[in-house]
């Protein structure tokens, strides 16, 4: 397989498993911790295998805000920063949780990509 289609189904597979376990925990399963391991490893293929140079700009600032707005989540008590949605019952929760996971597999591949960028940046210095 290449590295460029495996790194396409780690991310496709991170977001199905980011959703799911959104819905599980937001169901009342609880949150898995193998989910998040396995959420920080595909996250770490993505960042070695899918993001370019060129992209590395607007994939760190995409990445920042998820993270930004997982932290306002978890910040805000229960109901978390999308609580208002709860005018739906559970909706907020359900949004919170599906945030939070999507977040844990950015951070591990925006560590990666950001350290990608600032080698190159040092080795054309």
């Amino acid at each position: 397989m290449k590295t460029g289609k495996m790194g396409e189904w780690a991310y496709l597979v991170s977001v199905v498993v980011a959703v799911l376990a959104g819905i599980a925990a937001a169901a009342g399963f609880g949150a898995s911790s193998w989910v998040a391991v396995l959420l920080v490893i595909l996250g770490a293929v993505v960042g070695l295998l899918n993001i370019s140079e060129k992209e590395t700009t607007s994939f760190l600032v995409a990445t920042i805000a998820l993270v930004v707005a997982s932290a306002g989540a978890s910040a805000s008590g229960a109901t978390g920063l999308f609580g208002v949605l709860n005018v739906v019952p559970g909706l907020g929760t359900l949004v919170n949780a599906i945030v939070a996971n999507i977040a844990i597999f950015a951070a591990p591949a925006a560590i990666i990509v950001a350290v990608k960028a600032v080698m190159n940046l040092a080795s054309k210095g």
